[in-house]
């Protein structure tokens, strides 16, 4: 391939090339800055990035100006921003996760069981289960491929707020109002152990960046099987590590006072980033599963959008018309407006309306292969929603 930046000077001075730095999502420089003539676009710059980064295999990369990403030619973009031809031009390279998504739009199951609100929804790791926890005090498991109740988990004193999978698949703890974490075998539905119990009052919302690969393990969209637990450690190790890269872990906190934080807890114990911008409580936050967006739902009745990176805020979603719960990745709010939407992350627009349950929407998730979502609410069902 030739080098980029053959030519530089006759380019510059005819005024057919921009002077671009090629940046990391971390802010590493890849290279010095080049002239890239106006007709390079997308494509050319994802040659121009597997190149100089000696990619065997050829990655998708997104690229990022600010926080907009680009999607025409160089020489459009300067035209369209009134941009100043003297300035350096600052592309923030992306790796494009190879997650399979399908926007879901329609309603395949409802499900019948809770007899009070459902207040927490999780698909198993390999997508085949799912587990949902409710103000009825009980966990259940249903089995995804008939849609009916494998157990019923009785063992709480109050409302099961929240619920969680071993990457592996094999336990799940559940959180309750009283403050107590019990810990359930998916495959008898028993209680293992005595409860763990310690805190005084609840969190509203935690997440980590490398959160979607600790929580799937070994299970990739490929739906590759493994034959020993040796090597599904194997292959979770190695997903984790990809997904991570040199970068620490990062910490997302939301809170009752309207703000967000983000940390870096292996680096420091300050915070990286104090996120402002929402009117009332912080109900929900969540990271993309690369880890490079942040999504925050308030009971201000909108979703935010920020840099997982920086902490910097992107955008604003409007439309839900009272407070939102709680999200999913890519991104699907559910809300007290008893809809569930989808938005798109490039136009910043909403992209479907899911309406359907008969009350409030309080709990959402799709599912780890991104062919489904699972959703539930004040009306007591479950709802399964495909494309």
């Amino acid at each position: 391939m030739e080098s980029p930046n053959q030519n530089q000077q006759q380019e510059s001075s005819s005024g057919s090339s921009v002077m671009c730095q090629l940046v990391s999502p971390e802010g590493d420089h890849l290279g010095a800055a080049l002239y890239l003539p106006h007709n390079v676009g997308p494509p050319q710059l994802q040659e121009i990035v597997n190149h100089l980064l000696h990619n065997e295999d050829k990655l998708p990369y997104a690229f990022y100006i600010g926080d907009e990403e680009l999607s025409v030619q160089l020489g459009a973009y300067m035209q369209q921003k009134n941009a100043n031809v003297e300035v350096t031009l600052r592309i923030v390279y992306q790796p494009q996760a190879i997650f399979r998504i399908r926007p879901v739009n329609r309603c395949s199951a409802t499900i019948a069981g809770h007899t009070e609100a459902v207040l927490a929804v999780s698909f198993s790791p390999d997508g085949r289960c799912l587990a949902s926890g409710s103000g009825d005090t009980t966990v259940r498991f249903w089995d995804l491929s008939t849609q009916t109740p494998l157990f019923t988990c009785k063992g709480h004193k109050n409302w099961v707020l929240c619920i969680a999978w071993s990457p592996d698949g094999n336990h799940l703890v559940s959180g309750s109002k009283s403050g107590e974490l019990i810990l359930w075998d998916p495959k008898t539905g028993k209680q293992l152990g005595t409860p763990l119990t310690g805190h005084g009052h609840w969190v509203n919302s935690l997440a980590l960046s490398t959160e979607y690969v600790l929580r799937t393990g070994a299970y990739d969209h490929t739906g590759k099987t493994y034959s020993t637990a040796e090597e599904m450690k194997e292959a979770a190790l190695a997903r984790y590590k990809k997904m991570r890269g040199n970068a620490p872990e990062r910490l997302v906190s939301g809170s009752d006072d309207f703000t967000m934080f983000l940390w870096e807890p292996t680096i420091s114990k300050q915070p990286k980033a104090r996120m402002t911008g929402h009117q009332k409580l912080v109900n929900h936050v969540y990271f993309s599963p690369d880890g490079q967006w942040l999504a925050s739902a308030s009971f201000d009745k909108s979703v935010k959008l920020w840099n997982g990176i920086t902490g910097k805020f992107v955008a604003a979603f409007r439309g839900h018309v009272a407070d939102v719960y709680q999200i999913s990745r890519l991104l699907l709010s559910g809300s007290k407006d008893s809809t569930l939407k989808v938005w798109d992350i490039r136009t910043r627009k909403l992209k479907q309306d899911l309406p359907g349950h008969a009350d409030e929407v309080y709990a959402v998730d799709w599912s780890p292969d991104g062919e489904k979502v699972a959703s539930g609410g004040k009306d007591r069902v479950l709802k399964l929603w495909m494309n």
